[in-house]
């Protein structure tokens, strides 16, 4: 195998793999890619035997072959290479000697036959989408993904197609949920909703990223999902499990609703929670007339109040929370004010956009 590529069309394809090949691993060939070079080009694979990218390169195919080598290594050789071009080159016993400019590395790779086969989905019935649309709904429901291992269901984002061309999109952690619904258009042949693992999530994420007008296709096949681009191709494990009853846990509307001013809000927020008690981030929302009031207390360093002034006429109420999870809504929020309704001291919070539920947000009150 021998190849002649441009370095930053290299340097792309092995940043793409940075976030699926697995280094803590006891199968050590998870931490490569491989490189296959044909008379069409050139393609590099990362798999983690949960999530897979393979990625096509233009490139000077000197000699066909395939071979594998660590992902990291070779990403910080391609990213300090002192020429625009890099030749790699397969030696014997699976070397590859990686030449540009004056620079000459010589580094050890594998058989390309260890490497784990992606699974195949043909199959698949793709759905073309609007991928600022499908970054928008990524951006809006990420956060309230749950990191706790143990509630495996949770560790993802559930996908529901609904009636008239719409899909949902919802995450929660026990101690919040996210949920956003856009319009999708297109058949995904879902019997139900399925669940997106949150490394895929955010893998499909930073593809997103690269080029969010690029025109983009979403399928699913039996417990995987697929993601294709030009010139790309990304499959992924589902998670196998039934989503809680997600509806149950969104309150009707609140006793008291109010509209806020969103960055007002997120900026008291953040200097409050400065003063919240040992990182749990606790603050005190509360209501008076025409008053949002956000306060904290911590023994050790004191306390900090801040007012907002709304339109609010009903009866004071104070409902204790965990000012980042209210934080981490108003950054993905885009509305210049928010609805946030509030029940009593032991209800959810709910925040919205003012007329709009399309967007809303579901926060658990705690103890403070």
């Amino acid at each position: 195998m021998e190849f002649r590529i441009a370095a930053d069309e290299l340097k792309k394809a092995l940043y793409r793999a940075q976030g699926i090949v697995e280094r803590k691993t006891t199968m050590p060939i998870l931490a490569n890619v491989l490189l296959t070079a044909t008379k069409t080009g050139v393609t590099v694979t990362a798999f983690d035997l949960e999530i897979g990218i393979v990625s096509e390169h233009v490139a000077e195919v000197i000699k066909p072959g395939a071979v594998t080598l660590s992902a990291k290594y070779v990403f910080d050789i391609v990213q300090n290479l002192p020429d625009a071009h890099v030749t790699l080159k397969k030696l014997a016993n699976n070397y590859v000697e990686i030449t540009s400019g004056p620079a000459h590395f010589k580094i050890v790779g594998t058989a390309p036959e260890e490497y784990p086969k992606l699974p195949r989905e043909e199959n698949a019935p793709l759905v073309q989408v609007t991928g600022n649309t499908l970054l928008e709904m990524i951006k809006k429901t990420q956060f309230a993904i749950s990191t706790d291992e143990t509630r495996y269901i949770l560790n993802g984002v559930y996908f529901e197609p609904q009636a008239g061309g719409k899909v949902r999109m919802v995450a929660t952690d026990g101690h919040r949920l996210s949920l956003v619904e856009r319009e999708l258009s297109g058949d995904f042949k879902l019997k139900g909703g399925v669940i997106i693992p949150r490394k895929g999530l955010m893998e499909l994420k930073r593809l997103l990223d690269e080029a969010p007008d690029a025109e983009c296709h979403l399928g699913f096949a039996e417990n995987s999902a697929l993601f294709k681009k030009t010139g790309l191709t990304m499959v992924m494990r589902l998670i196998d499990g039934q989503f809680p009853e997600y509806q149950r846990v969104i309150p009707k509307e609140g006793d008291k609703a109010v509209l806020v001013p969103k960055t007002r809000l997120l900026e008291g927020l953040k200097r409050i929670a400065l003063l919240s008690a040992d990182k749990s981030y606790a603050v005190r929302i509360g209501l008076a007339e025409n008053q949002l009031l956000i306060t904290a207390n911590n023994p050790d360093l004191g306390e900090a109040k801040d007012a907002l002034d709304i339109a609010y006429r009903g009866a004071a109420i104070t409902i204790g929370f965990n000012a980042r999870y209210l934080i981490d809504v108003l950054g993905v929020t885009d509305t210049d004010e928010v609805a946030f309704e509030l029940g009593d001291e032991h209800s959810p919070g709910v925040l919205h956009a003012p007329g709009d539920r399309s967007f809303t947000a579901v926060v658990m009150p705690m103890r403070v």
